[in-house]
This record gives C-alpha cells, structure tokens and sequence, in this order.
C-alpha cells in the first residue's frame, strides 16, 4: 500500500501514542449483557487504579459490527484486547478477577 500523507500522519499518531505511555484498550462486547456491563466496569476500574489517565478505552459491540468478530479474531465476548503498548494481549471474560487481569495486560508480575 503507497504511503500518503494521511497514512504517514496516523503512523506519527500511533508512534507518539506508543512513545508517552499511553494504553489503547478495545473491550468487544455483545450488546448490552450483564457480562459485558459488569467487564466495562471492572476495566474501568482497572485503569482508573493503575494507569491514572494514560488510557484510552474502546467498546465495539459486535452486534452492530458483527465482520469485526471475524477480523480480529474475537471468538468469545467479552474480550479485551491490548493494542498499545506492544505486544497485544488478549484476554476473555468479565475480568471479575483483577490478579488475573493485572497479570494478563503486565501491570503486575506472576508471583
């Protein structure tokens, strides 16, 4: 794919956003259930904990956008997938048990 202007501009967005600590966090959720309700909550509460407001959460409901599904391989919901920082990391639930979660995104060491 050529490189135009625009595509420079985002990968200079995307690198600047790597570069000041940000997090990318994309929850895919299945409407509005218990599940995916209680795995925004529990999310958000993570991130207001640990990562002050360096954060940024997306929600795609895969009912709206169901192709997503197929394109980034989400087979269960809720799933939470870690775009930024690198590597992704992808994690499935309600995320009720923070150790696991904490663990799961590398905000805290297996002990």
């Amino acid at each position: 794919m050529p490189t135009t202007p625009k595509t420079r501009q985002k990968e200079k967005v995307k690198k600047e956003e790597a570069d000041d600590g940000s997090w990318i966090l994309r929850l895919y959720v299945a409407g509005q259930t218990p599940n995916s309700l209680t795995a925004f909550e529990n999310l958000k509460k993570i991130c207001e904990d640990h990562l002050a407001t360096k954060y940024t959460i997306e929600v795609i409901d895969l009912q709206k956008h169901p192709q997503l599904a197929k394109d980034h391989q989400i087979i269960a919901v809720p799933t939470l997938i870690r775009k930024l920082p690198t590597p992704v990391k992808k994690i499935i639930g309600n995320l009720s048990n923070t150790e696991k979660v904490l663990v799961g995104l590398d905000l805290r060491k297996v002990t």
